[in-house]
């Protein structure tokens, strides 16, 4: 078996740190011994991006926040799918992230971070959240392993009652709140759902075929829109 090549690492503020690995021509970024993403395995990542830009159909200039650029999938495919007056505002806490994307791995990135449609700023996607009232027709975070952070702790915060209430009032009309999790989580579903939002949980491949198949682990996706009618309270559940 080829052996991994260190190629970089990257600090993670209030975490452990990242590493970057090759391996013949895959990619894998590592905290500890975990493996968090890695080229091999993206398709849930692009159905990420696909299935919430096929949610805001017919919106002609649609600004979206991206949580994690990763390795770049969600959002590679979210410029795939929207049309040339949309915005897409990248929040990545980890500034290493992003100058892998533009080193060893910028044929994988294939200039999607200079796309006029992109903004990139560098820091918490919470601050950019609490930021905009009613400032984004979508919000999709892919910065943990999901609710069950693994990263840093701080990342609890977005799936917490509080952090949805905050997501909910960043939200434009009829927008949607798309999480990414490693796997199911049957009571942050009830607490989205606590939260005033009406709730389509989907379970994709992470070798998705595109055509609802695939290979390897099973990843879910909440995709969660406010309902009119809000009875919140930010009580834990």
């Amino acid at each position: 078996m080829t052996p991994r090549e260190l190629l970089g690492v990257a600090d993670v503020p209030g975490g452990e740190p990242l590493r970057l690995f090759r391996r013949g021509g895959d990619f894998m970024i590592v905290l500890d011994r975990n493996d968090l993403m890695s080229t091999r395995m993206s398709g849930s990542e692009v159905a990420l991006g696909t299935m919430t830009c096929d949610r805001l159909a017919g919106r002609p200039s649609p600004h979206l926040l991206i949580g994690g650029y990763g390795m770049g999938f969600t959002l590679r495919a979210v410029l795939g799918r929207l049309g040339p007056q949309a915005r897409v505002t990248v929040a990545e806490l980890v500034p290493g992230i992003i100058e892998w994307a533009r080193g060893p791995m910028a044929a994988l990135t294939d200039g999607c971070l200079d796309d006029p449609r992109v903004t990139l700023a560098i820091g918490d996607v919470g601050d950019a959240i609490r930021a905009a009232p009613r400032g984004y027709d979508a919000i999709l975070l892919d910065v943990d392993n999901g609710p069950d952070g693994l990263t840093r702790a701080a990342n609890d915060g977005l799936y917490a009652a509080r952090g949805l209430d905050e997501a909910r009032i960043a939200l434009r009309p009829g927008g949607v709140l798309a999480i990414w999790s490693a796997g199911p989580d049957p009571v942050f579903a009830k607490r989205l759902a606590r939260a005033g939002f009406t709730v389509d949980e989907v379970r994709v491949r992470a070798r998705d075929d595109g055509k609802g198949g695939g290979k390897g682990a099973t990843h879910v996706i909440w995709f969660a829109v406010p309902r009119r009618t809000t009875l919140w309270t930010s009580a834990p559940p």
